[in-house]
């Protein structure tokens, strides 16, 4: 049986770096063989922090501020639905990716609403 795994690419101080071509070709292999295995749903990089706002709504009012805190030392630089059978199977995928030398990738299975599961 196939899940379905959101995995969310940061920044992270401590990651290595690459040349831009070798960053490129890793991540053309990566989506190369996700896409010939039926791994791949939707994914894309996303802006950098300058450009994201957060939202809350705190007794009744809508709070929206610039986001995040300039106390954060990883980002959040993108994100990607892969299907696996097992959290180990895309883990392994995900080894592939550029981010997990340069970053850090987060592995979260997508599960259903209480309501959803009858």
């Amino acid at each position: 049986m196939s899940n379905k795994y959101l995995v969310i690419h940061m920044t992270d101080p401590t990651g290595g770096t690459m040349p831009q071509g070798e960053d490129q070709r890793l991540l053309e292999d990566w989506a190369e063989e996700g896409d010939a295995a039926g791994r791949l749903g939707d994914g894309a990089p996303v802006a950098g922090p300058e450009e994201a706002k957060s939202v809350a709504v705190r007794d009744g009012k809508v709070l929206v501020t610039d986001g995040p805190f300039p106390e954060f030392k990883e980002w959040f630089a993108g994100y990607d639905i892969v299907t696996a059978e097992s959290i180990d199977e895309a883990a392994s995928f995900m080894a592939k990716h550029p981010t997990a030398v340069m970053g850090r990738v987060y592995i979260l299975p997508v599960v259903k609403l209480p309501w959803d599961e009858e």
